[in-house]
């Protein structure tokens, strides 16, 4: 299982292809984010990124995430 931390530079592909940001948010435990409900937890965290090219957030567990 991969971990990261806020401030982490990561990349992970999209329909779009691959994409890249940075961490901005580190959940450990669900959260509500445009209307679903992710889940974090100690062991499994989700992570906000934001984009680098856009002002877009993303939400991903760590096992879609790789350092950038």
């Amino acid at each position: 299982m991969k971990n990261f931390k806020k401030g982490d530079h990561v990349k992970w592909n999209s329909e779009a292809g691959e994409v890249s940001g940075k961490i901005i948010k580190v959940h450990h435990s669900d959260f509500d984010y445009k209307g679903h409900t992710h889940h974090g937890s100690k062991d499994d965290p989700q992570y906000e990124i934001k984009s680098d090219k856009t002002d877009h957030i993303a939400a991903h567990k760590g096992f879609a995430l790789s350092k950038a």
